[in-house]
This record gives C-alpha cells, sequence and structure tokens, in this order.
C-alpha cells in the first residue's frame, strides 16, 4: 500500500509542476527603467514574486474571459492579495486598464 502510495504523490507532484495555476488578483504597470532581470517592462511582461525570470505564464481575466501569455522578467507586486502584476499592453489585452485590479487565473505555459 506505501508503494501505491507513493507512486501517486509522485505522478500528482511531477504532473502538478506542469499543470500550476493560482487564482487571485492582478494589477497592472508601466514605466520606463530597467526591471529586476535587467531588461524593459515588455509589451506582454509580468512581475512575479518567485518564479524564474524567462517563465511564460497565461494569466485569464475571470470577469471577462480573455487571456493573454506574458513572460515574467520583474519581481513584483508588493502588494498584499495580489499574485501578479502584468505590464501595461497585458493589461489592455486583458480588459483591465479601466479597474486597475482584476480576480484572475494564472497557469504556469513553461519555466
Amino acid at each position: 500500500m506505501k508503494t501505491i502510495l507513493i507512486a501517486a504523490s509522485f505522478i500528482t507532484a511531477a504532473t502538478g509542476a506542469a499543470n500550476a495555476a493560482w487564482t487571485g488578483k492582478a494589477s497592472y504597470y508601466g514605466g520606463r527603467g530597467r526591471t529586476a532581470s535587467g531588461g524593459h517592462v515588455g509589451a506582454l511582461t509580468a512581475a512575479h514574486r518567485s518564479l524564474p525570470f524567462g517563465t511564460k505564464l497565461r494569466v485569464t481575466n475571470l470577469h471577462n474571459q480573455r487571456s493573454v501569455v506574458v513572460t515574467v522578467n520583474d519581481r513584483g507586486p508588493f502588494v498584499r492579495g495580489r499574485i501578479v502584476d502584468v505590464s501595461t499592453g497585458a493589461a489592455g489585452v486583458l480588459g483591465m486598464k479601466g479597474a486597475g485590479v482584476a480576480p484572475v487565473r494564472v497557469e504556469l505555459v513553461s519555466r
């Protein structure tokens, strides 16, 4: 029985990493200057607290079901309760520029 449980746990962990998803609030940011990765805020970029730079995320606005794939190139958000900051361009695609903050689902596309 232990062998089956260990195998099931391993399969869940292995497949869960590729299918990782979170829900929470997203905000957007723009501006000039350098990001934490040394680059610039791009059209479809994002800030995340811990994911490696270059990680691709699918962000879906839960109010209107619009989604966009962004690349993590900065650190943040630093506001409690928010799980990701997207660039101004990504916010436009998501239809959240008017509200400033939106409920989202974030899915890991690739690392």
